[in-house]
């Protein structure tokens, strides 16, 4: 009796630490701020290697999160929401651009603020988009100007 007793509390104390160590991980990822913040839209020509999840930054720093990206079959651009943290306000005359991390970085949603006195309020679409820029496009472009030369 003693026996199954100690593979009780054993099993128990794995548990638990197990359990704790998804709270923590889930706090250290974002997943409870997910809701928190309010919604902006924005529809980008090319949305390559953001999905649910990716940041969104201002001055590099996360105040946000992708939270849904959708094709928009009527006008073939990638619609996308995302929330930014309460209390930051952004002017209405702000740009939204995907970003990259580095040459080998992943991407990322960038707010660059532009300098009006009025803010984008819940739900409103951010217009000033700038889609991805494909690496691989713009090495092709570069390799491709210098053949005609020489």
């Amino acid at each position: 009796m003693s026996e199954n007793t100690t593979e009780v509390l054993v099993g128990g104390a794995v548990l638990a630490v197990a359990i704790g160590f998804l709270v923590y991980a889930g706090q250290a990822a974002g997943l409870n701020q997910r809701n928190a913040g309010y919604p902006l839209t924005a529809s980008f020509r090319s949305l390559e290697g953001v999905l649910v999840g990716t940041d969104v930054r201002l001055a590099g720093v996360k105040i946000g999160t992708v939270t849904e990206v959708a094709l928009n079959p009527e006008t073939y651009r990638a619609d996308t929401v995302f929330t930014v943290r309460e209390g930051i306000l952004i002017p209405d005359d702000s740009a939204v651009v995907v970003a990259q991390e580095g040459l080998l970085g992943g991407n990322f949603v960038e707010i660059v603020p532009g300098g009006s006195p009025f803010h984008f309020e819940p739900g409103q679409e951010m217009e000033d988009t700038q889609g991805a820029v494909s690496l691989i496009s713009l090495l092709l472009k570069f390799v491709t100007s210098g053949e005609g030369e020489g």
